[in-house]
């Protein structure tokens, strides 16, 4: 069995990794950059656990820039082509994974295509009757960030958008691959796509409802780590998403909450709407609190989501960043992933001493030990020194 993977990025190149321990799998990316890395056993993106397993794992893993390559006698063809939402029309822009479907169902119709990336609801099946014949199954990913391997070899569970023999062999599959024996689910195309939807909101959620417990904490000169921690004891709530940040952010947070309250349309709700609405809200607290300790010129450490990861994507100290931008105030950023000297028009500096020089005060979305020395100047809401 040989098996085709479109798109290189964590979803798609972390399954291909996984599925090349029982499978031969050809991964395709248009970046050449990315196809020297994996042939040369290397991650394309920081991940530590994801380039230890590549060098150490055998594997049968090739890649490729060519769809012919990567599709030719698969049997089956993962698509895990990104779907960001355009807020202009209120939707997930799907093109990118439209084409790249027209064109992979073009090489190889008798495999069947699986697709990975997030989609509105009811796309799988608009793609089943604008490609006739076409075996086409939706498969929702649950992958955090920079744990992304972790995820992929241990799925907390397989979600299958088919009741069919066809949803039962890819299942065999998948399940094959994990490492663990995750729960099995096999369901309906749209009820699949709602799967993943619902899940990634609620996860939202839970980081907006800290933060906003946090908030008010602040607020009224509380210890927000005595209420969280008592909180949390509650088995029924847990001690999970529960440190506060600047916000939610990252690849699907954000996004997927968006596309969510966009699918409900003129539907009663009141809750996504103000899970979406509750993070821009927590970025302006955050700011407001920053301001007014009145400082000149604010050290902005890290840009990136989390530790490990070098994904700034709806970042929420950007959001925080724009709005003290707006307010005037200087800003200068230590990044070691940038290596430019400006970004988005504030200065980059490339040594953490001249940083912390600098700076007045210094924003940090999660703390780090680096920033011992000048604790009294360092703002953040990080409570457990975690993501």
């Amino acid at each position: 069995m040989r098996i085709g993977v479109i798109g290189a990025g964590y979803v798609g190149l972390t399954l291909a990794a996984c599925l090349a321990r029982i499978r031969q799998v050809t991964v395709c990316d248009v970046d050449s950059s990315k196809v020297a890395a994996i042939n040369q056993r290397r991650s394309p993106f920081a991940d530590a656990t994801l380039g230890a397993y590549l060098q150490e794992t055998p594997l049968r893993l090739a890649a490729t820039d060519s769809p012919q390559t990567a599709c030719r006698d698969a049997e089956f063809v993962f698509l895990a082509v990104p779907t960001d939402y355009d807020d202009e029309s209120g939707c997930f822009d799907t093109s990118a994974l439209e084409a790249v479907l027209d064109q992979t169902t073009r090489i190889a119709p008798e495999a069947m295509f699986v697709i990975k990336s997030t989609v509105p609801v009811g796309f799988t099946n608009r793609m089943r009757r604008r490609h006739q014949g076409i075996q086409i199954v939706f498969a929702p990913e649950f992958l955090r960030e920079a744990r992304a391997l972790e995820d992929s070899l241990r799925p907390s569970r397989i979600v299958i958008g088919d009741t069919t023999d066809l949803g039962r062999r890819l299942a065999r599959l998948l399940v094959e691959a994990a490492l663990n024996d995750p729960p099995l689910v096999l369901l309906g195309s749209s009820e699949a796509e709602s799967v993943k939807l619902f899940a990634n909101a609620y996860l939202a959620l839970r980081v907006a409802f800290f933060n906003e417990l946090d908030t008010y904490a602040a607020e009224h000169h509380l210890d927000s780590r005595q209420i969280v921690d008592a909180v949390c004891l509650d088995e029924r709530i847990g001690n999970h998403y529960n440190n506060p940040s600047f916000g939610y952010g990252g690849y699907c947070l954000p996004k997927d909450s968006r596309q969510l309250l966009a699918t409900y349309g003129l539907l009663p709700q009141n809750l996504i709407s103000a899970v979406v609405a509750s993070n821009a809200t927590r970025m302006k607290f955050v700011a407001s609190d920053i301001l007014a300790r009145g400082p000149k010129t604010i050290g902005v450490y890290r840009l990136v989501m989390k530790t490990g990861s070098d994904n700034f994507r709806e970042s929420s100290t950007l959001g925080v960043m724009r709005l003290l931008a707006a307010a005037g105030v200087e800003l200068i950023i230590y990044e070691p992933l940038l290596a430019q000297d400006r970004y988005d028009g504030h200065t980059v500096l490339a040594e953490l001493d001249d940083f912390k020089r600098r700076s007045d005060l210094i924003i940090a979305n999660r703390r780090s030990r680096e920033l011992a020395d000048v604790a009294a100047k360092v703002y953040s809401r990080d409570l457990y020194c975690r993501d």
